[in-house]
């Protein structure tokens, strides 16, 4: 922590400026934080740590606490400089103005915070307003300040409760149930994000206690975004170290590391002012422009039969970090998902652009690897768009659709659902058991091929995946056209079984590398089949797990207990109530973050690196509870 830079702050009531209050905010929830549901929960709290993160950048802050409590609340506690409690112009304390206004904070200017990530003032206070009760306690001036609210409204005075001779702010809060469809913080969640935190910010330790599971982690990484690299990449095959372009061009701060990798998905974080970017912005689009222009410079200059390689194609397997800094971001909304500032992307290509080159040309080894590999996509790319126009030829699919796909009568898109069922035996119940209307089947023989190992030429000749590829008709990769869907639900239907969940993983594999956009617009789901059927006086009843079943055994007592292995063991009735009823369904949408995790997982247990596969399978041996022998 910078003490001298604390000593001669001058950060108070004055520096407080006041633009609006908190009308209407938890009327309409979702205008300050997206949504009411588990990624409007975690907003709340990304609101808070990025204000104690904003201290850290201001160089203020060195450690950062987040406590899950066991009551369902969640406090964040920080060693910057605490938020001024002396009294404001409007005669309330700046703490409680802070609290309890939009656009109330020290970021409207550029005296307090030079870069930030909460600018437009609203975040604490939203979560305030959004809380069924929130406390705050501020070490300032040798003393300890507390103040509790209410659903936004104050509940105390502004109290001393102690003395310290440190600084810094602890926020505790619990989401109030009125508002939110579900309370309970995700672990994984935070602990994802924070770490993220901590490689954007050299240096700064962050430590995660979760007082539900006793669990803790604690992250500092010296390294910063080249570490983030690796460990994105650590199950993935890499042609080099990771580059790392370091830059600042017209007052905005540039980090970016990239490193390519043998995968086939362009994967690209975006940061500004450590804020997560999911929709890229400006810094994005500079970035990919400056990495095709050097590329495309230096293959020109250096290589042999060289030939202009397009943006998308230098992208694939690509990995990278882009982190700008920027006294004044404008982003697309409160969630910040996009960056809009016009003169970051001019300073990220050119930042990118003389970085790279300069890193080909001091390491002309690793350069000429990386761009022959480029060559070789390029002409697979052009190999692959010769095969799909083969599979649109209609006589081609005519081959596979009448025997395969029964499809629905409805032309109503809204309405029309496909169902890719496991098995022949399984795909014939379900014909029987759906509703012709708006129902479609397509069933498929076993697995499908391994998209891990296989080119685009191999998957494409497939039989079960040109069946898939037909029946959703909207083509995929590059050529996939969301508007041409014919479904508005793709439904994967496998057997709970070893082979069922092998299936599956192949499906998710498949729909997150080749159709990627279908899971971003929340069309696929999983069906959840009956692992149990309980059978007790004449009636039959259904457990989807096995908790579920000893609390129906409990309340049943003796009954006849049927485990199901496979959707071929129910009859067209039984799988119409418990499968493919929409009324009485159990089905799960497919996040992308999901999908990310299946195509993780299926790399490790799929590819070629044997040595990662052995260590998660002797990791998570012990955890194996029902095995299919």
């Amino acid at each position: 922590m910078n003490a001298e830079a604390l000593k001669n702050s001058d950060y108070s009531a004055k520096d407080i400026a006041v633009l609006g209050d908190l009308e209407a905010v938890r009327k309409r929830p979702g205008m300050y934080i997206g949504n009411v549901g588990i990624r409007g929960l975690h907003h709340l709290l990304w609101e808070v740590v990025d204000n104690s993160v904003d201290e850290a950048l201001a160089g203020f802050c060195d450690f950062i606490k987040v406590t899950i409590h066991s009551d369902g609340s969640v406090s964040v506690e920080d060693n910057g400089r605490g938020i001024p409690v002396d009294l404001h112009e409007t005669g309330k304390p700046a703490l409680e103005i802070v609290m309890t206004k939009l656009h109330a904070g020290g970021k409207f200017g550029n005296k307090i915070y030079k870069v930030a990530g909460g600018l437009h003032g609203v975040g604490v206070s939203v979560v305030n307003a959004l809380s069924e009760w929130l406390e705050v306690w501020v070490k300032r001036d040798g003393k300890v300040y507390y103040q509790r609210y209410e659903r936004g409204e104050p509940k105390t005075e502004l109290k001393i409760v102690g003395e310290s001779n440190e600084t810094g702010t602890t926020i505790r809060f619990k989401p109030d149930e009125e508002i939110f469809e579900v309370v309970d913080f995700n672990y994984e969640i935070i602990s994802q994000r924070l770490k993220e935190l901590a490689y954007l910010c050299k240096g700064l330790r962050i430590l995660l206690v979760d007082e539900r599971s006793g669990v803790s982690e604690e992250y500092r990484f010296e390294d910063g975004i080249v570490g983030l690299i690796k460990s994105l990449n650590k199950n993935k095959k890499v042609f080099h170290e990771p580059i790392y372009i370091e830059s600042s061009k017209n007052g905005v701060l540039i980090e970016v590391a990239l490193q390519f990798t043998d995968s086939e998905i362009e994967n690209i974080l975006a940061f500004a002012n450590n804020i997560r970017n999911p929709d890229g912005g400006t810094h994005v689009i500079g970035f990919r422009s400056g990495l095709t222009r050097a590329i495309n410079e230096y293959g020109r200059k250096n290589i042999k039969k060289f030939e202009p390689i397009a943006g998308a194609e230098i992208r694939e397997g690509l990995t990278a970090v882009i982190s700008v800094k920027v006294s004044n971001p404008q982003f697309e909304g409160q969630t910040k998902g996009k960056l809009t500032n016009t003169e970051v992307k001019t300073a990220v290509e050119s930042a990118v652009y003389t970085g790279l080159l300069e890193w080909l040309e001091k390491n002309p080894k690793d350069a000429e690897n990386i761009i022959n590999r480029l060559l070789v996509i390029k002409r697979a790319r052009e190999a692959a768009r010769r095969a799909k126009e083969l599979v649109k030829r209609r006589e081609e699919v005519s081959i596979t659709l009448p025997g395969k796909l029964a499809d629905c009568s409805s032309k109503n898109v809204e309405e029309r659902e496909l169902f890719i069922v496991e098995g022949e035996s399984a795909g014939g119940s379900a014909k029987q058991a759906r509703d012709r209307r708006f129902q479609a089947i397509l069933p498929i023989r076993g697995k499908i091929i391994n998209v891990e190992k296989a080119g685009m030429i191999k998957i494409l000749k497939n039989e079960e995946i040109k069946a898939i590829i037909s029946a959703i008709g909207a083509g995929i990769d590059k050529n996939f056209d969301i508007s041409k869907v014919r479904y508005r639900r793709i439904i994967i239907m496998s057997d709970a079984d070893v082979d069922g969940l092998h299936i599956r993983t192949l499906l998710l594999a498949f729909f997150y590398r080749h159709m990627r956009p279908l899971i971003e617009a929340g069309m696929l789901y999983i069906a959840q089949p009956p692992l149990y059927g309980v059978k007790k006086g004449g009636k039959i009843y259904y457990a989807y797990s096995d908790s579920e079943l000893s609390r129906l055994l409990e309340k049943l007592g003796n009954a006849e207990v049927q485990r199901y292995k496979g959707l071929g063991e129910m009859n067209p009735q039984q799988l119409w109530e418990t499968t493919m009823d929409p009324q009485r369904r159990v089905m799960f949408q497919v996040k992308i973050e999901d999908a990310k995790k299946a195509d993780e997982l299926f790399r490790i247990l799929m590819g070629e690196d044997v040595e990662s596969r052995k260590n998660f399978i002797i990791a998570h041996s012990k955890e194996v509870k029902n095995l299919d022998v």
